[in-house]
């Protein structure tokens, strides 16, 4: 069964910004009208928390939840989802396909599908959509980079039964102030160095934690149990570039 990511559980990350906005978006499509398309997508920027994000969901509406990776063919796909179904795959992508989309249509429970990217670089959307009709039109939600609602529209089939595009947002001060109440439990941090450490981060939720740990951890070695942009001083904070090459 595919692990959903643990970044952190499903309370602490709950005010977060792209997990409430996810939230929202399954739920709507959950509780729509009979008539309308049952597929959303959810997508951004990496390092925007959209996985944080869709394992909340998944603990919340009991979601099957799988994570593609970039080597995975149709089967692999297939293969993965029974098992986070917690059934046998069958021999073939056809019987596989059928099995899928009976357990969708049996539990009624969303299927969450991240690095959607991976299927759509491999041409492998169809398999989505087949999965959709099979199982009498379920919830899916797709997640994948700033770029898949562009390479979604290749495949009108798919395209035309998506009900939502929902942007991740990017990650700011009321973000960067909740993960420091998760991470920095044995310093207190400043908001002015908090709004800092937002800006430099660029909407990435992944860099505001990097930077979190630097700024606790030199605290720490310094015996601080404060930290405000003027202690911080000229240290350095991650902004995901690497170091300039020393002449």
């Amino acid at each position: 069964m595919n692990e959903q990511p643990d970044l952190v559980n499903s309370m602490t990350v709950a005010p977060l910004a792209n997990v409430t906005i996810c939230m929202a978006a399954v739920q709507r499509t959950m509780q729509r009208a009979p008539h309308l398309p049952g597929m959303v997508t959810f997508y951004g920027p990496s390092g925007w928390g959209k996985s944080t994000a869709a394992a909340y969901v998944a603990n919340k509406t009991r979601a099957y939840y799988v994570q593609c990776m970039s080597a995975w063919t149709k089967k692999a796909f297939l293969e993965n989802v029974l098992s986070e179904m917690g059934c046998a795959p069958s021999s073939t992508i056809a019987s596989m396909t059928e099995q899928a989309a009976e357990q969708l249509a049996l539990s009624n429970r969303p299927l969450i599908i991240d690095e959607m990217d991976h299927l759509a670089d491999k041409k492998a959307v169809e398999i989505v959509r087949d999965l959709y009709e099979a199982s009498g039109g379920g919830t899916i939600l797709l997640i994948g980079e700033e770029r898949l609602p562009d390479k979604l529209r290749k495949w009108e089939r798919v395209h035309g039964r998506v009900l939502d595009w929902v942007q991740a947002q990017p990650a700011d001060l009321d973000d960067a102030k909740h993960l420091a109440r998760i991470f920095t439990t044995r310093v207190k941090v400043a908001n002015d160095l908090l709004g800092r450490i937002a800006e430099l981060a660029k909407g990435s939720a992944r860099r505001i934690c990097v930077n979190l740990d630097r700024v606790e951890q030199f605290a720490l070695t310094q015996g601080l149990e404060k930290i405000d942009l003027v202690t911080w001083g000229n240290n350095e904070l991650f902004t995901g570039e690497a170091p300039k090459r020393r002449v």
